[in-house]
């Protein structure tokens, strides 16, 4: 019997996932001038805007990714995505500094354990050999959106107000709800479009699925894993600049580097839009090299090669001699970090096992120490300095941090809590 392809199907809704959450995320920095007018907010103010959503995010990651591995990603990632759709035209009833960032805020909390709920779905419905790929694919989805985003809001502008915007965006999540709850199921064996070949095509080519550990043995085991450090503070430089692009890029280009508002939203967007051929082409290189060379360098040199490349790339940024090399090279710098995205998730599932939710939560959670950072430092420094390069200096700084990092993680070695796995 020829297995059904209906894993597919399950992967289709969460690349839409993946694209609705940076649809929400990067409107708000086109939309940031609009918004600081109308708020009357300086650009500092703007700056914890943004992070408020990080923060929120960062908090309440794991908390997230425990509960999806309690009840299932089917339930938490429904209401995960009706919170955040909710507060994202929520948004469009701000009306001061304060209601803005309790609104952000709640939206940060809502859409906390996304990513690492999706993960723990792709565990449960891809096997391994196709799981670098589709990973590549998801972040492509996210890029994709993000890096299209700008032009969108661009157009929409033309006749919506800005919370009109807010307010449409928001449908869209909450139809991708009622679709995915009505669809998936966290087992596929209990779908009924997927035939016995496909279930066992799946369960024959993954982790072995027992009761996750959630008690004092796992939190030890993280805490005491010299890969879970590294391979989370390596992360943090990635979510950084992943975050100047989604939240003060615009203003870069605008102010530091005089683009007009016809070519803006096109140099805004190239960093996420090239990051899509980083996300594809790492999550092919990790598998071709895993099994060609082993898992440490499939993983840990792929990395090193990515970060490193973006180190290179943001440095020489800031001494470009035209804009739209310093835009170009800003971009490459942010698709070469990507390039290490579908390593380090599948490293995540590599040294998680059982619990690669609450591993992979634990990554994004540092990352997100990133995100609250970038938009925070950065504003500081333009508000204090009126200084546009030290930014790009401090990231291409944290790029290297970030390839010496990976030269340390071996995901040969499994958590203590979670030895028991099939290979």
């Amino acid at each position: 019997m020829k297995p059904t392809r209906t894993r597919f199907q399950a992967s289709g809704f969460l690349f839409m996932l993946a694209g609705v959450t940076y649809l929400d995320r990067v409107c708000i920095s086109t939309l940031a001038p609009q918004i600081s007018h109308d708020l009357h907010l300086s650009k500092l103010e703007m700056s914890f805007v943004f992070s408020a959503f990080a923060v929120a995010y960062a908090a309440f990651e794991i908390f997230s990714a425990w509960w999806g591995e309690k009840i299932g990603a089917r339930r938490v990632l429904a209401r995960i995505v009706i919170w955040w759709s909710v507060f994202t035209m929520a948004t469009a009833g701000a009306w001061s500094y304060s209601s803005l960032l309790v609104i952000r805020f709640l939206f940060g909390a809502g859409e906390a354990g996304a990513w690492p709920n999706a993960a723990l779905a792709f565990s449960r419905w891809i096997p391994l050999r196709e799981r670098g790929r589709v990973q590549g694919f998801f972040f492509a989805a996210a890029h994709v959106s993000g890096g299209i985003t700008p032009l969108l809001v661009a157009w929409l502008l033309t006749f919506l107000p800005w919370r009109g915007i807010f307010v449409l965006f928001g449908f869209v999540g909450i139809i991708w709800a009622a679709a995915w709850y009505r669809w998936f199921r966290d087992e596929p064996r209990d779908h009924r479009r997927i035939n016995q070949a496909e279930v066992l095509l799946i369960e024959s080519e993954r982790r072995v699925v027992k009761e996750a550990h959630h008690g004092k043995a796992l939190w030890r085991a993280l805490a005491s894993s010299p890969n879970v450090w590294c391979l989370c503070f390596a992360y943090l430089s990635n979510s950084y600049g992943a975050y100047f692009v989604m939240t003060w890029l615009p203003t870069y280009l605008a102010e530091n580097r005089g683009f007009e508002k016809q070519s803006l939203s096109l140099f805004a967007g190239l960093p996420l839009l090239l990051s899509v051929v980083g996300d594809i082409s790492g999550g092919a290189v990790t598998d071709w090299a895993s099994r060609v060379f082993g898992l440490r360098l499939g993983r840990a040199a792929v990395s090193v090669a990515g970060y490193s490349a973006a180190a290179v790339a943001m440095f020489a940024a800031v001494y470009a001699a035209t804009p739209v090399m310093a835009a170009c090279l800003i971009a490459v710098a942010v698709a070469a970090s990507m390039f290490t995205l579908s390593p380090s998730w599948a490293a995540c599932m590599d040294i998680g096992g059982e619990n690669t939710a609450v591993l992979s939560a634990a990554m994004n959670t540092t990352g997100q120490l990133g995100s609250i950072l970038s938009p925070v430092i950065t504003g500081w420094i333009v508000y204090r300095f009126a200084d546009w390069q030290m930014p790009l200096l401090i990231m291409g700084g944290l790029y290297s941090l970030s390839a010496i990092l990976w030269t340390q993680v071996d995901p040969r070695k499994p958590l203590r809590a979670t030895q028991n796995v099939a290979r």
